[in-house]
């Protein structure tokens, strides 16, 4: 059976049934802001990079001195200086005068080139060259990479380190990100026992909370853990709503259906609106959606493997509308399973 299609039209239903709203942005330090989402674009400040450099090193000539170079037939010009990096300004060579430059020398704007150590042979403070280098040979431009006011960085990016490095490299040190949303999550059945409860006949641990705990962190959010709720209508129905005044999202695993009612769909319906009443794929039905005004309710079958699935293809979607990440929506792993291992 292929299940792609109609999960990713569950997926997208759910999502597109949300509302548009984000969560808060909050300011946060650069070294703080790893995996975090931007709300705002990070702008260039200044030219990147903010002065020509030369991109090797080697020497810094005029172009036009080059100019009839060949090989066997030799030109040589006279080395009159040092560029090295750090350096705040580059002299202009003059007809037949080169300067020595490091990766990352500032140069002057103009004609000139720079020639790779490979491609000049230096002695007695002279480089000899058997070819002609055009105008701006190995130079890197300003601004080649960002112009002042560009976006370096676009709202709705997850910060990586590559992401945090381009920030850092324009001298910024704070941005506004998403606010972590507050996910509280419900473990539901009468068989369901703490995690580090002795087991009795019947039983089964706990092990949903904290796994999923583990899940949303991993997803942008902080986990709330509200506990187990028995099989009593009202009072998980109570439960969720008290939840909802200080949650982003609600998350509950297990109790898709207790004595023939549908305990989960009739909750959903009770709190707020029931939006994706099963899945029409393998172990689907256990995948209910719904929101209780503009916080998503995720719940997810009780058997963990599939409880871990549910929350990473609906929870992390949902999360991800939260905090206006441009991301696309979660891949169900399972439908395209990691090749057996080579004999």
């Amino acid at each position: 059976m292929n299940d792609a299609s109609p999960l990713i039209d569950a997926q997208q239903q759910f999502i597109d049934a949300l509302s548009a709203s984000t969560t808060d942005s909050e300011t946060c330090r650069l070294s703080e802001a790893l995996g975090r989402t931007l709300t705002s674009d990070v702008l260039a400040p200044t030219d990147m990079p903010p002065y020509h450099r030369a991109i090797v090193e080697g020497w810094l000539v005029n172009s036009a001195d080059t100019q009839g170079a060949a090989e066997g037939e030799p030109i040589n010009i006279d080395i009159v200086g040092d560029v090295i990096p750090g350096d705040e300004h580059c002299p202009t060579p003059g007809t037949g005068e080169a300067l020595r430059v490091a990766t990352g020398s500032i140069v002057i704007d103009g004609p000139v080139a720079v020639i790779r150590p490979w491609e000049g042979k230096e002695k007695e403070n002279c480089v000899a060259i058997e070819r002609p280098f055009p105008p701006r040979f190995f130079i890197e431009e300003q601004g080649c990479d960002l112009k002042q006011g560009a976006t370096a960085v676009s709202t709705g990016t997850v910060l990586g380190a590559a992401e945090i490095g381009t920030i850092a490299s324009l001298g910024i040190d704070e941005v506004a990100v998403a606010r972590a949303p507050k996910v509280t999550l419900f473990s539901s059945g009468d068989e369901v026992v703490p995690y580090t409860d002795a087991l009795k006949p019947g039983s089964i641990r706990d092990s949903n909370s904290i796994m999923l705990a583990t899940a949303v962190t991993a997803a942008g959010g902080i986990p709330l853990i509200a506990g187990i709720q028995r099989d009593d209508f009202d009072k998980f129905v109570a439960a969720v709503q008290q939840a909802l005044t200080n949650s982003d999202m609600i998350v509950i695993s297990g109790g898709t259906a207790v004595a023939g009612r549908n305990f989960i769909s009739d909750l959903l319906s009770a709190v707020g609106e029931l939006i994706i009443d099963g899945v029409p794929m393998r172990s689907g039905r256990p995948l209910i959606m719904g929101k209780a005004g503009d916080t998503p309710i995720v719940c997810v079958a009780g058997h963990p493997p599939e409880a871990l699935r549910g929350f990473n293809l609906f929870g992390v979607a949902a999360l991800n509308q939260l905090m206006g990440r441009k991301v696309d929506l979660p891949q169900d792993s399972q439908q395209n399973p990691p090749p057996p291992p080579s004999k």
